[in-house]
């Protein structure tokens, strides 16, 4: 059992907390810190962990072996160097950063110290998404020509915390809560983006946004594809991958629909799984020496350098060469 602090115990964080705390067989939280100890003392009795409000204290903690962070997405990259250098794993919640040269340097404080490395990028772990990625790898597809991808939901409304709502803490609209989503899966699918064309409308701004983001990529391997999110939209998730022999959908958490030529055309439904222990369990199994983390990292900062650009793209109203 590998014994964990959680850093930053908010709505997040508490999700996560919820997941895996007496649940998973892997990892357990010895210790929790937040900047409002007094609001998280009946939860953190509840999950039987102890508080301390810095992440040093975390650190210095002797039965701490990782520490997995749930803090404001600036945070990330300067922790995750900290958390490296003082020789423990470290699982950092999406993004990994807002700059390619932020998830660059995380990557590499991880691989000077030795220690494992994970993303909360859920969605990976989706039965939809697990089997399209058996399909893809199964060839039946033929060459992967062109991805889609869609990742809408209300979050934005139902769970508005002060600094989500920070241009600086969450640039390009949806595209930190849901569209970093559909670029890992880009990222694991296609590999590294070549260009990027993205657009951004707003429809009403303030605490509770209305605006969509929509991109259009090709890829360094000569795949095409294209991304939209819609905040505040009611949940919708859809990655499309095509080849020139058939496609493969991931729909929604539990649904996989494969098409191949000659209409043949089936639909799979999966059980439902807890998604966010699932992906710490895999963290756990990396810290223990059991397997690698499934998400390269590579594929950590590939994702972000199509994030970055994507803001940048926004920005300057015209495509970007990565």
């Amino acid at each position: 059992m590998i014994k964990a602090a959680i850093v930053g115990l908010g709505w997040w964080g508490k999700n996560i907390a919820d997941a895996v705390q007496g649940k998973s067989s892997k990892l357990q939280f010895v210790h929790g810190v937040t900047q409002e100890l007094d609001a998280t003392r009946d939860f953190a009795k509840t999950k039987g962990f102890r508080l301390s409000a810095t992440l040093e204290e975390a650190l210095a903690d002797p039965e701490v072996q990782a520490i997995v962070l749930a803090t404001p997405h600036s945070l990330h990259a300067d922790q995750v160097v900290q958390v490296a250098r003082a020789g423990k794993a470290v699982f950092c919640e999406k993004p990994l950063s807002l700059t390619r040269a932020d998830a660059q340097r995380a990557v590499d404080a991880c691989k000077a110290a030795g220690v494992p490395i994970g993303v909360g990028q859920n969605k990976r772990f989706w039965p939809s998404t697990v089997e399209m990625r058996r399909v893809i790898a199964s060839g039946v597809l033929g060459r992967i020509m062109h991805v889609e991808g869609h990742y809408s939901n209300e979050h934005s409304s139902k769970f508005f915390a002060p600094w989500r709502d920070l241009p600086s803490e969450t640039p390009g609209a949806g595209m930190t809560g849901t569209g970093i989503h559909i670029l890992d899966a880009f990222a694991n699918i296609a590999g590294p983006a070549e260009k990027i064309t993205a657009q951004f409308i707003a429809h009403r701004e303030g605490a509770d946004p209305r605006d969509t983001v929509s991109v259009l990529f090709k890829f360094k391997n000569n795949i095409s594809g294209f991304l939209g999110a819609v905040r505040a939209s009611p949940l919708y998730f859809r990655i499309h991958v095509f080849g020139d022999e058939g496609s493969v959908e991931a729909l929604d958490e539990t649904r996989t629909i494969i098409r191949l030529k000659g209409g043949k055309t089936e639909v799979k439904d999966f059980p439902k799984i807890d998604s966010i222990r699932a992906e710490i369990d895999a963290f756990a199994d990396a810290v223990a020496g059991v397997a690698p983390y499934p998400i390269t990292t590579d594929e950590m900062v590939n994702t972000i350098a199509s994030f970055e650009a994507i803001i940048n793209s926004i920005k300057a109203g015209e495509t970007l060469t990565l």
